[in-house]
Order: C-alpha cells, then structure tokens, then sequence
C-alpha cells in the first residue's frame, strides 16, 4: 500500500474532529436565531392590540417576566449568537450543554434587568398625581428619557460595554471559568455587559411603548446594528441622531411620529399596572 494511501485515512480522521466542531456552532448559532424567530412570533401573537404608547402598563409580575424573558429571545439572540458560538469554540469540553448554560447565565442577567424596570415602574405608579400620565409629566418624561439615551452613547461607560459586546475574545479570556458554573458565570457577566451597554435604548422601548411591535423591533435593530456592524462612528453617530430626533419630536410633536401610539387622557397608570392585560388567544 502507497504512503499517500496509508496517509489518507489519516487525514480524515485528523480532520473530522474539526468538522465536527464547526457543524456545532453552526447548529448552536442556527438554534439561537430559530429561537429569536419563535420569541418573535411568539411576542406578535400576545402583543397584538396591547400597545398603549409610552409608559404602556406592565401587567402583573408574573405576566410582564413571561413577556419580558421572551422579548430577550428575540432581541438579544441574534447579536449574541457569535459570542456565544466563540465561547464554544474556546471551551474545551465539546458539551452542547455548557453553550446552553452560558445562554442561560446571559439572560439571567437581563431577567434581574427586567425585575428592576419593573419595580422602578411600580414605584412611579405610586407616587401622587400619575406623574406618568401622558397629560401629566409622561410627555416630558418620555422625551427626556430619548434625549438621556442619545447622550448615553457618548460616553466613556458606553463605549466600553460596546467594547466588551463587539469584540468577545477579550471578555472571555479575561474572565474564563472551567466547567458547569463556570458557564453559568461567565454568561451572566456578558449579560451585564450587555445590560451597560443597552440598557438606555431598553430606556427607550419603555417610553416609545414597550408594548409595540414596531418599537420593539426598531430598538432590536439599533442593538443589533451596533454589536455587528464594525464602523462603531458611524453607528453610534446614528443611533445618536435617530433618538435625539425621536426625543425632540416627542417634546415638540408627538403626533409627527410615525408608529407611536399617543395615550388618550384617560389612561390611568397606577390603577393598570396590578391588571394582568388580556393575552390573545
């Protein structure tokens, strides 16, 4: 038998290891985003007729977790997915199971995000005269929250937390953990990464109306443009313009906003946000 022969089978075997481990990450990547696509329909299916415009009422604690978790899936996944599928690639235990558990850890730190929104909302809703009416201070409070996020961009703390999303091999060598727990672990610190670096747009869904399809996708896209597209100027500068304009027509002329639901007077925060709202069926 030749040496190219004997050499050949080899060769197949040495390589399959490597095939096997890019048809992982592949399969783990295509899972994320089949699951961002289920959470969007998912989140179209329950939404439908609940947008109330800015500062929509939240629903009980249990319901707006539900939706809150779901709206994760969808928004966060397809801009995560390559960390995730490098953190694969890095660990050394071919497991399907510790990607999952990073997956996991990560929207563990967006679950607690969500818990805190939803106590700073309950908290608001207590306080006398509905100041989040839109007739009261919820005009003014809505703009102001645009202008604050668009200024966010700006900043050092900003820039940093994109450094962290944009580029992961950094954050992963720095911050390896071994094992189950160590998944878990380091998932949940890029979520907080993830958390610093977006938590102003998130800001921003709650006073355009977190209930909103079109809201929601619109801050998906910004999130997602600015972890994947490598010009970091031009895509801060953007996304920079886009809120502040959106901010000033709230301010100014709320009613030149395409897709945003002006509240009539007689939404009542305080007395909604203990009402579960009704889920299509």
């Amino acid at each position: 038998m030749s040496a190219r022969a004997q050499e050949s089978p080899s060769g197949v075997g040495g390589l399959a290891p490597a095939y096997a481990a890019v048809r992982v990450r592949l399969g783990l990547v295509a899972v994320l985003f089949a699951l961002a696509g289920v959470g969007w329909w998912w989140t179209a299916d329950q939404m439908r007729g609940m947008d109330q415009g800015p500062w929509s009422a939240l629903g009980g604690l249990g319901w707006f977790l539900g939706v809150w978790l779901v709206m994760m899936v969808a928004m966060m996944f397809p801009s995560v997915a390559p960390t995730v599928a490098l953190y694969s690639r890095m660990t050394k235990q071919r497991s399907p199971l510790l990607p999952l558990l990073f997956t996991a850890g990560y929207l563990l730190t967006w679950t607690i995000a969500g818990l805190v929104a939803y106590a700073l909302a309950a908290i608001l809703g207590e306080i006398p005269g509905n100041v989040l009416a839109w007739d009261h201070a919820g005009h003014w409070i809505a703009g102001a929250v645009l202008v604050a996020a668009a200024v966010y961009e700006l900043t050092p703390l900003k820039d940093v937390c994109l450094g962290k999303c944009t580029s992961p091999l950094g954050f992963l060598l720095g911050s390896w953990r071994e094992g189950r727990r160590g998944a878990l672990r380091m998932g949940a610190k890029n979520g907080a990464w993830c958390v610093g670096c977006c938590w102003a747009l998130m800001a921003s869904l709650f006073a355009l109306g977190v209930m909103s399809l079109i809201w929601m996708a619109f801050i998906a896209g910004l999130i997602a443009i600015e972890k994947t597209v490598p010009w970091r100027r031009v895509t801060t500068y953007t996304t920079v313009a886009l809120l502040l304009t959106l901010g000033v027509l709230v301010l100014a002329a709320p009613d030149a906003v395409p897709g945003l639901t002006v509240p009539g007077d007689q939404m009542n925060l305080p007395d909604q946000m203990g009402d579960t709202p009704p889920m299509s069926s």
